[in-house]
């Protein structure tokens, strides 16, 4: 039989036409009932598995910004040369090191 190629944004599948119906045929059987875990999973918490991972994500990103700008903030107290001014006192700051790493 002849090989029919469908696609969407995340989903590509390959079907084999096995023999042409008409339109007073029965219905047949198709062969897609898939018991995936993760199909399953996906069909019915994928939502809250997104917004999870956008909460994290934010929440990660938003203490990174901070600790770089804590460490950057205690070595101005501490007098050293500010970035800006060409100093790279803060490569020396665990703080700033742990807000690049998150």
């Amino acid at each position: 039989g002849s090989l029919i190629t469908l696609s969407c944004l995340s989903h590509r599948v390959v079907c084999q036409v096995i023999s042409s119906a008409g339109p007073g045929d029965p219905a047949q059987d198709n062969g897609t009932s898939d018991s995936s875990w993760i199909t399953r999973l996906e069909n019915n918490y994928g939502f809250y598995i997104g917004l999870g991972l956008a909460v994290f994500s934010s929440f990660l990103i938003g203490s990174s910004v901070i600790l770089k700008k804590k460490g950057l903030l205690r070595l101005v107290e501490k007098g050293g040369t500010r970035a800006g001014d060409g100093g790279h006192g803060y490569l020396k700051d665990w703080l700033w090191w742990a807000g690049l790493l998150t």
